[in-house]
């Protein structure tokens, strides 16, 4: 039995259901098919279970792409105000951490029902708890099975996501089915994931719960925000937003005291010249960071006793300590993947592929990736609209 849509999205997550809505109260015949029995499972535990479902600081450039220009048009036309406007509408409470990120006050459920209700208004159809089977082309029609049903539909949204955190069920099924279109993918690799640390670096996984403020470097990228040490290496916000640029091989800088000027271990010495390298640490750092710090530096007696230029090479070590990450902890823990269907493939007003008419792709099976802090969902948001906009 084959039953006929407008249009068929694979993936009841932020960006398909944003599609669907916005396709179904336009008059389409939609239907949101999804292998999990919940839809939005990563919206659930998002925000530790807030949901950060924007960020007021949304720009084209705190997204990774092979194009950087790419993600442009969706932002420019479907923006945070948008999305919050949406929120308020549902009346559900919400709140501004630091950085403009955008929390519900209550639960990230809040979020789902909101997309599931907007949904409802546009007569989405959906099919939860189904697998794909077989997708096929032909006759200017897709073909997707699930089990004994067959669904037929001239326009197809690839919105599966990417592999990051299977245990949600996640799968590298947009990839597959890009490949088996013709469409080039960028390497997938985990992103906004905490990095492991090799035996020549057990001192510091020995500081397993230690967190501090600092800055973190690699490549060109840095961010200040706080690092946290783990029992496997080195993770926290600073960490997870450059584990998006870091690649294996490369070194990841700290600056663990970013708010001292040059030549503040000379003023210390000055102040304090009693004091010990440990002891003027910990005026500013956890102990036993502080400790740890000092242990790997080696510096000798008390402050009076060292040479300016020599407490200069001190302080420029502590403000680009080189860590050196044997990897990172994987699929399994990132919070999303760099990388995806090329962006090249498709049109950044309406995600369809360009040579292959009526199939597109959105949210993270796309080769765009926001930093840490709600801009993953808003690119959900804006994909899904302008997609939902072109069907």
């Amino acid at each position: 039995m084959t039953t006929d849509y407008d249009a068929i999205v694979l993936g009841a997550g932020a960006a398909g259901m944003m599609c669907a809505a916005t396709a179904g109260q336009r008059g389409k015949r939609v239907l949101l098919i999804d292998h999990n029995a919940q839809p939005g499972r990563k919206i659930v535990i998002s925000g530790g279970g807030r949901c950060n479902f924007t960020n007021i600081g949304t720009a084209p450039d705190r997204f990774i792409s092979a194009n950087p220009h790419f993600a442009r048009s969706a932002l420019s036309r479907y923006t945070p105000q948008d999305f919050l406007s949406l929120v308020e509408a549902y009346g559900i409470a919400w709140h501004e951490k630091t950085l403009g990120q955008l929390f519900c006050d209550g639960s990230a459920m809040q979020v789902v029902d909101l997309l599931l209700a907007e949904c409802s208004k546009g007569g989405v159809e959906l099919a939860l708890g189904q697998p794909t089977g077989a997708v096929e082309h032909g006759d200017g029609h897709f073909r997707v099975t699930t089990g004994a049903r067959t669904y037929r539909a001239p326009a197809l949204v690839v919105a599966t996501g990417g592999p990051s955190i299977p245990k949600l069920g996640a799968t590298g099924l947009a990839y597959e089915l890009a490949r088996a279109f013709g469409l080039k993918v960028v390497e997938p690799r985990p992103a906004l994931v905490p990095l492991t640390l090799g035996s020549d670096e057990v001192l510091f996984r020995k500081l397993s719960g230690v967190s501090a403020p600092v800055v973190a470097r690699t490549g060109k990228a840095e961010f200040a925000e706080a690092a946290l040490f783990t029992h496997r290496g080195l993770s926290g916000p600073a960490i997870l937003q450059i584990s998006s640029y870091w690649r294996r091989g490369e070194t990841v800088g700290i600056d663990f005291l970013p708010e001292r000027a040059r030549g503040w271990l000379r003023e210390a010495k000055h102040a304090s010249p009693r004091a010990t390298l440990r002891s003027t640490l910990a005026r500013s750092l956890p102990d036993r960071l502080a400790e740890a710090l000092a242990d790997q530096i080696a510096l000798p007696g008390e402050l009076a006793n060292q040479r300016d230029t020599k407490l200069d090479e001190v302080a420029a070590r502590l403000a680009d300590w080189r860590f050196h990450p044997n990897g990172s902890e994987g699929f399994a823990k990132a919070e999303v993947t760099v990388g995806g269907i090329s962006t090249a493939e498709l049109s950044s007003q309406s995600f369809e592929a360009r040579r292959v008419p009526g199939l597109y792709a959105i949210g993270e099976a796309v080769d765009v990736t926001g930093w840490l802090g709600g801009y993953n969902f808003q690119w959900a948001w804006a994909s899904g609209w302008a997609a939902g906009q072109s069907l």
